[in-house]
């Protein structure tokens, strides 16, 4: 562990400040925590960061911004977000998304209905790497669901919220996991392994409560599923590729070329579809990727006017041990979920510092990565501002507050990372 930690300077934070104001500040004013464009308000950050330290030209100040916009770290994390989107466009555009939700409705018994929309939330999750989408593909099924049956509205949907986190967090292709591993160092497969062990028991809970709350029900289930089996290979086929070591990059693109023939073999794209799905797939992600870019340049400025040596000395001087230094990491993203409702956001603007603290504190890349992902999926699966409630309480017409007591999984996964921490779960081999 270091010893010669520089006390930086304060005022160097002053540009994240400056971009929590706009951002808290316009959500409170309009009531609506999305009014402020992310990208808008870290470009006022900018700003700031620029006009700060005079001593300094303002040519010196763009090399500075554009080294750590540039860094290797950074601009693969922009190709993995791009090439992702590539592959969900692509699965969607030839009917991978409504195909998986049939084949799981298809396997689900009537009387763990509840239970079901749970799992199949979260593989699907797993699948598309992505809680909202998850969210809005299943939370009409989970209505009617409700309706048939007479179970609350709110915990069937919450059922689904928490399902969806589940996968989020774990996705291989998931945006969050991919800023994780990117900003620590370390692989996905290898942060997977280390989160799953984390979230495994929270998980269990969670399915155990759904069962107890939903044993009083008498549920039939009537319609008839169209099975595709076809259609949910491309997804099986990355999340067993991740696991099985392969880069990151082959596997992404190999999953938009069999998502692709296997479009083509159905009718259900043409060669057009297959070029504008993709397009639209790294369309979807080209704000996320400018935001790194832009986020990254910030942190460089705000690291070379000595605002990380500041955060890492105001750390270290409260932090005593390497489990101290672990809630750190923890309420870092935690506080930057809270604040921006966005938990990719949050990761990509804590990650460097939490690699810092990490580095200083020798905790193990993997471990911190898995922090990083499971506090900031906690939180946005509990803000009833955030993007997944609020899209639920939506389609399902009710308020996002009455879901948020349904909504265990987040609930138990920030209890078993706290644990985790406590308990140094799990040990790992260097």
């Amino acid at each position: 562990m270091k010893s010669d930690q520089r006390k930086g300077n304060p005022w160097a934070l002053l540009p994240l400040g400056l971009f929590l104001i706009l951002f808290i500040g316009s959500g409170i004013m309009t009531g609506d925590f999305y009014s402020m464009p992310v990208l808008v308000a870290f470009l006022f950050s900018s700003i700031a960061a620029f006009v700060m330290n005079r001593q300094q030209s303002f040519h010196e100040k763009v090399g500075i911004f554009c080294k750590g916009a540039g860094q290797e770290s950074i601009m693969m994390m922009v190709m993995i977000f791009l090439l992702a989107g590539a592959f969900s466009g692509v699965a969607k555009a030839m009917g991978g998304v409504d195909a998986t939700v049939q084949l799981s409705l298809s396997l689900l018994p009537p009387h763990l209905v509840v239970v079901g929309l749970f799992i199949i939330a979260g593989f699907i999750s797993v699948s598309m790497g992505t809680s909202v989408g998850t969210i809005t593909a299943l939370t009409p099924v989970g209505l009617g669901v409700a309706q048939a049956t007479g179970i609350d509205v709110a915990l069937v949907v919450g059922a689904i919220v928490g399902g969806g986190m589940f996968g989020d967090n774990l996705s291989i292709i998931s945006d969050t996991t991919i800023a994780a591993v990117r900003t620590q160092g370390c692989e996905l497969r290898d942060k997977f392994k280390v989160n799953f062990l984390i979230v495994l028991p929270a998980a269990i809970l969670a399915l155990i409560i759904l069962l107890a709350l939903t044993s009083q029900y008498e549920v039939t289930l009537d319609a008839v599923y169209q099975i595709e089996w076809l259609k949910v290979v491309p997804y099986l086929c990355i999340l067993v590729g991740a696991l099985m070591g392969i880069n990151v990059f082959i596997l992404l693109g190999s999953g938009v070329a069999l998502a692709g023939v296997i479009g083509f073999m159905t009718h259900a794209l043409t060669l057009q579809q297959f070029i504008d799905a993709i397009s639209q797939g790294m369309a979807g992600m080209q704000e996320l990727a400018l935001l790194c870019l832009v986020v990254g340049g910030v942190l460089e400025l705000i690291k070379h006017h000595g605002g990380i040596d500041y955060l890492l000395y105001l750390i270290k001087s409260r932090v005593r041990s390497k489990k101290g230094a672990e809630f750190g990491i923890a309420t870092l993203v935690s506080v930057m979920d809270l604040a921006t409702a966005n938990n990719t956001i949050a990761i990509v603007m804590a990650g460097p510092l939490a690699r810092e603290i990490a580095e200083e504190y020798e905790i193990d890349p993997r471990r911190s990565a898995s922090l990083l992902d499971i506090f900031s999926s906690c939180w946005q699966g509990l803000i009833p501002y955030g993007a997944q409630i609020l899209g639920a309480a939506g389609l399902a017409a009710i308020s996002p507050m009455e879901i948020v007591k349904y909504v265990h999984y987040p609930m138990l996964m920030g209890v078993f990372g706290i644990l985790a921490i406590i308990f140094g779960f799990p040990k790992l081999k260097k």
